[in-house]
This record gives structure tokens, sequence and C-alpha cells, in this order.
């Protein structure tokens, strides 16, 4: 078992995104080891925005490391300047580590790791690209509750990562000394197409789901007809216009890299997610 090389260190670890998907998972095993935790969200006390550079001395005065979590992606034009401006404040303030998500793919996101290694913190990369808890926490969610995703892709093959394998590779690069100035990227082990997934999903939940390709214009129009931000759908729209060409199917080690084991199966995801109701509700009403 590792052991923190700082558990004499009291001060806590600032989780940004503390309430999303990967964030509220490293937060809680962290406090579930003991580690003092602050909560980086707009909710908190002391309040954190990504998006009011005034909050951010306040969440990072007297942390001793942070997982860096940008919201809503680093692929956004203001990403790279606010996160370098984040990196700078924190060395300012004596922070010892930062642990970055980083996006798989994404020529922004891999500036923003240059500008990490460039702070002088110390730092870990987790460099991931679609998550298997989109299908059940995020925006394709609500298409599967009701029977059908919708898609603007094809045959492409993505090998989605399941999220507790970020939070528990996170946790461990916050805690101990061994992934320092390490980069992981990280996948599933076996690279598969949103249709496959929706049936999996369907196998496992024993609910009707099926999946369908549509044009591109035809998906941003229903984004539109759904009220969803114009910045929110501008974003999805560059990830399944851009990332979505078979850029990321190649499948790597990261995962058993780092923790020595290997990455979670979608199907394992499936059935743990199922068994927690996760595409019940709508369904069953």
């Amino acid at each position: 078992m590792q052991t923190s090389s700082t558990s004499s260190d009291t001060r806590p670890i600032l989780v940004t995104g503390a309430t999303g998907k990967t964030g509220s998972r490293i937060a809680a095993r962290l406090r579930a080891m003991g580690v003092p935790v602050r909560a980086g969200s707009r909710s908190a006390s002391p309040a954190f925005d990504w998006e009011a550079p005034a909050t951010w001395r306040a969440a990072l005065q007297g942390t001793r490391a942070v997982y860096v979590c940008y919201q809503p992606d680093l692929a956004v034009p203001a990403a790279l300047a606010t996160v370098t401006a984040f990196f700078t404040l924190a060395r300012e303030l004596g922070v010892n580590k930062l642990v970055l998500l980083s996006g798989r793919g994404e020529r922004e996101a891999e500036q923003a790791e240059d500008a990490l290694r460039a702070s002088g913190v110390d730092w870990t990369i987790i460099r991931a690209a679609w998550f298997a808890q989109n299908f059940s926490e995020g925006l394709m969610l609500e298409p599967l509750l009701e029977g059908e995703l919708a898609l603007p892709v094809a045959g492409v093959r993505e090998p989605f990562i399941d999220v507790e394998d970020i939070a528990e590779i996170a946790v461990a690069a916050l805690t101990t000394e061994r992934h320092r100035h390490q980069l992981y990227e990280v996948t599933g082990p076996r690279s598969m197409s949103f249709a496959e997934a929706v049936q999996e999903i369907a196998q496992a939940s024993g609910q009707p789901m099926r999946y369908t390709t549509v044009p591109n214009e035809a998906y941003r129009a229903a984004l539109a007809a759904a009220q969803t931000p114009p910045e929110v759908t501008g974003l999805v729209m560059y990830l399944f216009e851009t990332l979505l060409d078979g850029r990321n199917e190649r499948l790597t080690d990261g995962v058993q890299r780092a923790l020595g084991r290997p990455a979670r199966d979608f199907s394992d995801f499936a059935r743990q997610a199922a068994a927690a109701g996760a595409w019940k509700a709508r369904l069953a009403a």
C-alpha cells in the first residue's frame, strides 16, 4: 500500500470542480483517507469560480496541493490564459503540487500541459477523453432515459475511460510522490462505438435503448431546441466535429502504469451504474 509522503502535512488539498464527475469522487476518496479537503466550487466557502479570478486566492491560501479541473473545457479560447494565471498564483502561495485533468487529442489542452510544466510547481497530468460516466451522469443521460441516443457520430470508436480510474490516479498523485512529473494518458481497455456502448447499457439495465446517427446540423438544432446555452452548444459541437475523427481510438497503458492494474472495462461500469439505478427513473415512470 502506498503511504503519503506528506502525512504530517495537515494543510488541505483543494479540489476544483468538486461537484463534478471527477472532483466529487476525488474529494470523497480523500476524505475517506482522513485528508483535509477544500472544495473548489461556486457554492463552497470560500467560493471558487474559474471565471472570477478574485476568488482564487482565498481558495488556494494555505493549501498543499490542488486538483485542477478547468470548466467547461481546456479547449475553450480563454482556458490557456486562465489556467496559466492560476498556476502562477498557486506557486506564489506555496502550493506544493498540481494535478491537472487534461484533454486527449486537444491541441489547446497540450498547451495547458506545457504551461503547467513551466510553472515551477511539481505536477502530474492525467490526459483523458470521453468518460464512461457521460452516459450515466452527463449530457447523454436524458436521451437514454427516453430510450434513444442520437448523436452526430457514426462508426468512430472510443476507449471510454471510467471516472473511478481517473479519481484513483488523482488521489495517488495528490498524496504520494511516486507520480511526480508523470503524464498518464488514460483509456479504457477496449475501443467501442457509441452504438455498441448503448447496446451494452441496454443489456445491463434491461431497458430498451437504441442509438441513432444524425447530421451535425440536426444535432445542433436539437441542442438549440433544448435551450442549451450557446457556449455549451459550441463546445459540444467542437468535441463531436473535431475530436471524434478517430484520433483517440488508440488504447494506452496509462491506468496500468499509474495503478499497476488494468483499466476498468465499460461493461463493469454499465453493470454497476445499472445496479445503482442510473437508467431506471424515467423509463420506469
